[in-house]
C-alpha cells in the first residue's frame, strides 16, 4: 500500500511538471514569434525605405553663395528646387526684410495642375519661403533656405526632408472640397 501510493504521488507530480514544461514551451515559443514577427517588420521597414530612399532621393540643389546672391537669381533657384512634373507653377518674389543680423528674403510658390476638363486654375497650392543672407558671414558660404506650406506650421528646409508631391495634392484637395461645400450653401442644399 505505501509502494502504490508512492507511485500514485509520482505520476501526479510527472503530470503537474510535464503540463507546467508544455506551459513553458509554448509561452517560450510565443515569445520567440514575438520577437520574430517583430524582426521582420522592422526589416521590412528598412528595406521599404531603403527602397524609396533610391527611388526618390532627398532632392537638393547647390544653392547660391551670399556672395552670388541677388532676388532674381533666388527665385530662379527655388523654381529649380520645386520642379514638379505635370504641374504648373509660378514663383514670386514678396519682399525684402531687413532685420538686425540677417536680410529675409520672401518668395511665395504657387502650383495647381490644369486639366482638359478643367484647363483654367481653380485651386491652387502655395508654398512660403525665406531665404537668409547673414550680413557678417562670408561671401563664400551658402545661403540659407527654408520653406512652409501653407495652412502648416512645420518648416522644411532643403535636403533634410523630402519634397513630396502628395502634400500639393493633399492641400488642392481640402480647398476642392471647401469650395464645394460653399457651392452648396450657395445653392440652398444642405450640407451633411
Amino acid at each position: 500500500m505505501v509502494g502504490t501510493k508512492r507511485v500514485t504521488i509520482q505520476e501526479k507530480t510527472d503530470v503537474t511538471e510535464s503540463s507546467r514544461r508544455q506551459k513553458t514551451d509554448t509561452e517560450d515559443s510565443s515569445n520567440v514569434n514575438e520577437l520574430a514577427l517583430e524582426i521582420v517588420k522592422r526589416a521590412i521597414a528598412a528595406a521599404i525605405k531603403f527602397v524609396e530612399e533610391t527611388k526618390n532621393p532627398i532632392k537638393n540643389i547647390q544653392w547660391l553663395t551670399h556672395g552670388e546672391f541677388t532676388a532674381e537669381k533666388g527665385r530662379r533657384q527655388i523654381e529649380k528646387f520645386v520642379l514638379v512634373k505635370h504641374w504648373v507653377r509660378h514663383t514670386q518674389f514678396i519682399e525684402r526684410k531687413d532685420v538686425v543680423h540677417s536680410y529675409y528674403y520672401l518668395y511665395c510658390v504657387h502650383w495647381s495642375i490644369p486639366t482638359a476638363v478643367r484647363p483654367m486654375l481653380q485651386v491652387s497650392a502655395s508654398a512660403y519661403f525665406t531665404v537668409k543672407i547673414t550680413k557678417n558671414k562670408p561671401p563664400d558660404m551658402p545661403i540659407e533656405v527654408s520653406y512652409i506650406f501653407e495652412g502648416h506650421s512645420l518648416v522644411h528646409r532643403p535636403g533634410m526632408t523630402r519634397f513630396r508631391e502628395k502634400w500639393l495634392r493633399d492641400i488642392i484637395e481640402a480647398k476642392s472640397i471647401l469650395m464645394e461645400s460653399i457651392h452648396h450653401n450657395r445653392d440652398g442644399n444642405r450640407v451633411a
